[in-house]
Parts: structure tokens; sequence; C-alpha cells
């Protein structure tokens, strides 16, 4: 089959490899979309240590099943042949404490399509059959491909703990950042403000109904105040992950407010303890999902609360290195890139 390896920093080709072969457990998916993840940007660079080449990126997609192992059908009994999928790229070991405890993104053996195993950025991708999830029929395979990166937009939100009566900040309008506006919306959330140096994707966000602050032009904390009646955000959302964005999000939460650390751009950053300290304000880091938000993603894509309707870039697999290149130089009105092996 062909697949898109990464072979180091910025080295990204298509090469005929191996099809997959699925083991008795398994279900073999034949990709349609894979869509590009910041994550696996900062891994194109090299400054990822989950990825290591040559490695197969890719862990938002959506296909058909093309081959099921010997055992499937015991295991999920509504899986065929020819069905429409996306499926959860953590596979957990299902037997830990965490994993008992519905906390699979935390189980001690996890293992995560695109770093410790091959992905999705290839003709076909292997999976348990446990980890897949059918995609309504009115639900496009484009749609569906998002479901993975709206479920971190989930557990992102989750960890929030919002009401109807919270003031939220979102930074980074980025793909998760924008899913998380819609997931806040979707739990009855109204005031949201956000903040992005991209032009093109704070207009997305106002389209959603959110409030915009662009850092380039005003100080981004003393904006946030002066929003909030001079209290700050009461949760605020890192959807970036640099040393820059995280201490500004520290600073713009409300004391004994809440910052939701989800960006992984940078592996460390220097914060201000001793303010944290003395105004109580909860840091918490939000890794991936459980599968209970991952279910909860795929019923608002199908519900019509969660998904993109501009800038998704759909592209040949082929194209897959210039891609990733743009989005890192120019990714101007583009949410999403989905890659198409076919």
């Amino acid at each position: 089959m062909k697949a898109l390896i990464y072979e180091g920093p910025r080295q990204m080709v298509v090469r005929e490899v191996d099809s997959p072969i699925p083991a008795k457990d398994e279900v073999l998916i034949e990709v349609a979309y894979s869509g590009i993840c910041g994550s696996e940007l900062s891994g194109y660079l090299g400054k990822n240590s989950l990825r290591k080449p040559p490695l197969i990126f890719g862990h938002e997609f959506s296909g058909l099943i093309i081959a099921l192992g010997d055992s499937t059908a015991d295991i999920h009994r509504g899986i065929r042949i020819g069905t429409r999928v996306t499926a959860n790229p953590l596979v957990t070991c299902g037997s830990c404490r965490y994993c008992r405890q519905g906390m699979e993104q935390l189980c001690v053996d996890r293992q995560l399509l695109s770093a410790s195993l091959p992905g999705s950025n290839a003709a076909y991708v292997k999976v348990p059959v446990r980890c897949v999830h059918s995609i309504p029929d009115h639900v496009s395979l484009e749609q569906g491909a998002l479901t993975e990166p709206i479920a971190c937009a989930v557990r992102a939100v989750d960890l929030g703990r919002v009401s109807s009566q919270t003031e939220a900040l979102v930074v980074g309008m980025g793909p998760i950042g924008l899913f998380i506006v819609q997931v806040l919306q979707a739990n009855g959330v109204q005031r949201i403000i956000v903040a992005d140096t991209n032009a093109e994707r704070l207009e997305y966000a106002r389209t959603l109904g959110a409030k915009t602050i662009q850092p380039l032009e005003v100080d981004m904390v003393e904006a946030v105040k002066s929003m909030t009646q001079g209290q700050g955000a009461d949760v605020v959302f890192d959807a970036v992950g640099s040393s820059v964005t995280r201490n500004a999000c520290v600073h713009s939460v409300m004391s004994g407010g809440t910052v939701i650390m989800v960006g992984l751009h940078e592996a460390d950053s220097l914060l201000p303890i001793n303010h944290m300290i003395r105004k109580e304000i909860q840091c918490i880091g939000s890794f991936a999902y459980a599968s209970s938000h991952f279910e909860q993603a795929l019923r608002w894509i199908s519900e019509g609360k969660t998904g993109l309707n501009k800038g998704v870039v759909t592209a040949p697999l082929a194209e897959g290195a210039m891609w990733y290149d743009r989005l890192l130089t120019q990714p101007g009105a583009i949410t999403k890139v989905l890659l198409s092996p076919s």
C-alpha cells in the first residue's frame, strides 16, 4: 500500500509498504480521510518526543471496513465489511485502574496511532474492533474524520466544569480551539472570548458568536480584564501550548478560576507559581479523551452541534509534506487539512 512516511525533521515521503494484516480482534479500514493534527506538526519538526522516524502519522480519520479479524463479531456485533467508521486511536489495556474507572486516556499501557503504532496517513490502517465507531448515514466521511479532535475538546470542557453562567476564554483558534468554542456552546455557555493572531480564524470564531482579541494589536490580559469587569475569565483554555500563551492564560483567569492546558507545542514552561498560589488558580492538564468523550463527540457531530463548515481542505496523500509545511508557515483561513489516500 502507499503510505506517507515521516523520515526525520521536515522529511515526509510517500512510499510503498506492506499492508497491515488485522489480528483476530482487529479490523482493517480503507482510509477515506486522515486529518493533520497540531501535535503531528511538532512531530514533523522533530520536536515531539513521542514520534520517532520512520513512522506513519495520522490518528484523526474515517473510512470503510474492508476486513475483519476472526473474533471481531464476538466483540462488536454492529460492525461488518463496508461499514463507514471512525476509530478511537488510543489503544488501551482495558484492565488497569484507569481503564476500569473510565479514564482510558491515562492507561499505563496506552498506545497511540501515529506515535507507537502506525497511523492513518496510508491507504489502510488496522485498529482493535472495540475502538471502532460507526458513522451515521447522514454524516459525511469528512465530518466523521473530525471526531477525534472534537473528543479532545469534549474532555477539556468537561474538566472546566462549566455552566450557563460561565465566562470562558479560549486561546488559540486552531481546530481544537474552535471545537472548544462549539463544545462550550453545546454545554450552554454563552459568554466566550477567544484570542488568536490569525485574522481569518478570528473571523470564523466571530461567526460562532465569540468575542475576539487580536494579541498583535492589544495586550491580551488587559483586554480580557476589560471584557470581564476587571475580574478575568472563570475558566481559560490554552489550545496553543507555548510558554507565552500558558503565562497569558494564568494571568487572564479570575481568582479561584481554572486554566485548562490542552496545547502540547512546548514541552516545558516557566509559570508564575506564587501568583497561582495567592489567587488559588487551578491549572489542569487535559490529555486526549476517554471513550465516553469520543462517543459524545460523534453524537454532537450527528446533531450538527460541532464540526467545521469553513476552511477544510481535502488533498491527495501525495501532497502531505507540502500541507504540513503550509500549516506551519501560512495556515491562513485553513481550519483543517484532510489527506485522502484515494
